[in-house]
């Protein structure tokens, strides 16, 4: 009972197996795939994919890096889309400062005008946040009507503290792998396990021992595995509590 909460299954390193890869992943327990978009043609490819697949659910914005083509006008695009039944989300949006180049006060209005559909919709946010660790809780912290995930939380567990307090959960993925990853073992160790979901962020940040490789959701079993050793319980309780995390933040209706 898998559940991953951040994909991308659109993106063109599946195009040569994308239905075989699915199905497979199915039997191996993988039950639900949030697709998460980007940029504006990654949001039609969601739609699509969320209408092929009967265990895919999207979210629906669009990237930090992509906003500079953008007119504000798209936005009426996101908001078309995200009345779209299968979308459960706005994401993935929020700011990037890794490169030099990086557009802030840009990225900071459409982080805005993102989040404004989040209100609009009443929709969780799927948080990207990459070294601008202040800029995105000076924006978050007074929107109190919106929650949602941290997409590959990397920040620190202090940090964390305020994210709980908002009401945020945390995306865990592949890194917490790596022999370098001690920051984020200890987030994991801090963080309440109601707070914890499950994904990939595939086809990048595949896990140990894949790590360099295509990723894809049947790998989140080396993700469990960490997460279940770091908080001394069972694999098959990390997997039921993050499926029922992942259910209850993105409103799906269990069987």
């Amino acid at each position: 009972m898998i559940f991953d909460t951040h994909a991308h299954y659109d993106d063109s390193a599946y195009d040569e197996d994308r239905d075989i890869l699915i199905e497979e992943m199915k039997k191996q327990g993988v039950q639900r795939i949030l697709n998460a978009s980007s940029d504006a043609q990654s949001v039609k490819d969601t739609i699509q994919i969320v209408d092929r697949y009967p265990h895919f659910y999207g979210a629906v914005g669009i990237h930090p890096s992509e906003i500079e083509e953008l007119k504000q006008s798209f936005l009426d695009e996101l908001l078309l889309q995200s009345r779209h039944k299968k979308i459960v989300a706005i994401g993935e949006i929020g700011l990037d400062y890794h490169y030099p180049t990086s557009k802030k006060e840009l990225q900071k209005q459409w982080f805005g005008w993102q989040l404004d559909l989040c209100e609009e919709t009443k929709l969780p946010v799927i948080i990207h946040s990459r070294e601008a660790c202040e800029d995105t809780l000076d924006i978050l912290q007074p929107r109190k009507n919106v929650t949602g995930v941290v997409h590959c939380y990397s920040y620190s567990a202090e940090t964390a503290k305020q994210y709980l307090n908002m009401g945020y959960y945390f995306g865990i993925g592949g890194v917490v792998t790596f022999q370098n990853a001690k920051k984020l073992k200890e987030v994991v160790e801090y963080v309440p396990m109601d707070r914890i979901l499950l994904e990939t962020d595939s086809p990048y940040l595949a896990p140990v021992p894949h790590r360099g490789t295509r990723n894809c959701s049947s790998y989140l079993n080396e993700v469990v595995a960490t997460i279940a050793a770091i908080k001394k319980i069972e694999p098959k309780e990390v997997e039921n509590i993050t499926w029922n995390n992942a259910n209850k933040l993105f409103h799906i209706i269990t069987d």
